[in-house]
């Protein structure tokens, strides 16, 4: 646990040593703005909730995850300090947990600037709190996810770019499995078992669901497998590739 909290230590401060940090919480705040108040019309809609916030948050996290990811890995590998970092006596686990928790921490600093949202609502009118503290549950989650899916893919290459590319696009793959117009393209040749396999693997199904204050337990157990199977896939792929 030491050598872990070192890791969470050392990465996170390095994302406030550049202005990645403050790019990274503008850009987010903005676009939460937008999304919240132009494309959800919150205050329109006459209802106390946050829910055009989080309907939103997906999409949002779908560019913002890979920005933050895209460095984690293919920064060491290009510099060649991997090696140097997997020979200390930290462990590769350590160092993969480290990394990926100091970039999911970031992320929930990102989402705690979004509470004024939820103090607005709670002054306007009674919102359903638990629902949307189920609602801040589920973005913590699919942040996580999608950076464990960045974790992964940045082990694999030496370009920023093509991690950040790469990981976008397999987020939104994940995505977009849950969407009528995926699920109506094989429903017309697959039966019934594998399109509940396919709508089962959807982060947005599970999202929404979480979303709306129905925490059930295989909601959480689909995030934390999925989170913890990325991020031992990444310790792998490290390992393989930590002097190529």
């Amino acid at each position: 646990m030491n050598a872990c909290w070192t890791i969470i230590r050392r990465e996170f401060r390095s994302y406030f040593a550049t202005p990645l940090a403050a790019v990274f919480l503008v850009v987010f705040l903005f676009l939460a703005g937008v999304f919240t108040f132009s494309m959800g019309q919150l205050f329109e809609r006459g209802q106390a909730d946050l829910r055009p916030f989080f309907q939103f948050v997906p999409w949002l996290f779908l560019f913002l995850a890979p920005a933050l990811s895209m460095r984690l890995w293919a920064e060491e590998r290009r510099l060649g300090t991997i090696e140097i970092l997997t020979t200390l006596p930290l462990g590769i686990a350590s160092a993969v947990a480290g990394k990926f928790l100091a970039a999911w921490t970031f992320a929930l600093v990102a989402l705690a600037l979004t509470l004024p949202l939820w103090i607005t609502v709670s002054w306007l009118g009674e919102p359903d709190q638990g629902a949307i503290v189920a609602g801040y549950l589920a973005s913590a989650m699919i942040a996580g996810v999608f950076l464990s899916i960045g974790s992964f893919v940045s082990a694999t290459t030496k370009n920023q770019v093509i991690s950040f590319v790469v990981t976008a696009v397999l987020c939104f793959l994940v995505l977009l499995t849950g969407f009528p117009l995926v699920l109506d393209f094989f429903r017309g040749w697959l039966p019934a078992g594998a399109l509940d396999l396919i709508a089962g693997v959807s982060l947005m199904t599970h999202f929404t669901s979480v979303m709306r204050g129905v925490i059930e337990l295989r909601d959480l157990i689909y995030f934390a497998s999925s989170i913890v199977a990325l991020l031992a896939a990444t310790a792998l792929m490290v390992d393989w590739r930590k002097s190529a």
